[in-house]
């Protein structure tokens, strides 16, 4: 079974997360496997991957509700498919006294590599209902005869 190595951009190693602890130090503070910017206007979070393999082929499944289609880039470079997305909304309201605007910006990247029995040339990417599926087929493996000795007559 050939397993598909994911590479996330963090900000900081868990290391130092291990090193600070957290829990005794300052709670929250110096707790860096939660998100860094969290707050009630919305949050930077990189969303979670399924990862099956079947017969034939990988299929990657990403979580991403409230995008579409367009906020998507599915980028292959030697060996490497990342999966980013960028959306930038801006929200106006105008009353009698007083104007209200408001911009938000997400994004995210998620890096893969993949297996060396994968057909990169035909990845295949939908997007439908909140989720981003990726279907990456496999090479067809030939089954090798064991070796056959000969007798020297």
């Amino acid at each position: 079974m050939t397993q598909i190595v994911k590479r996330n951009r963090s900000i900081m190693p868990s290391v130092i997360n291990d090193f600070f602890d957290s829990g005794r130090l300052f709670p929250s503070v110096f707790d860096l496997d939660t998100n860094l910017l969290d707050f009630d206007g919305g949050s930077i979070a990189i969303p979670s991957a399924n990862i099956v393999e079947n017969e034939k082929d990988f299929k990657i499944d990403i979580a991403a509700p409230g995008l579409e289609r367009k906020d998507f880039k599915v980028e292959l470079d030697n060996g490497i498919l990342t999966i980013s997305s960028e959306k930038e909304e801006e929200k106006n309201e105008d009353y009698k006294n007083y104007k209200r605007r408001e911009f938000s910006y997400n994004s995210f990247s998620r890096s893969f590599t993949l297996p060396e029995n994968s057909v990169p040339e035909k990845i295949d990417a939908k997007y439908e209902s909140g989720v981003l599926h990726i279907t990456l087929p496999k090479k067809e493996v030939t089954i090798l005869k064991p070796a056959k000795q000969i007798k020297v007559a």
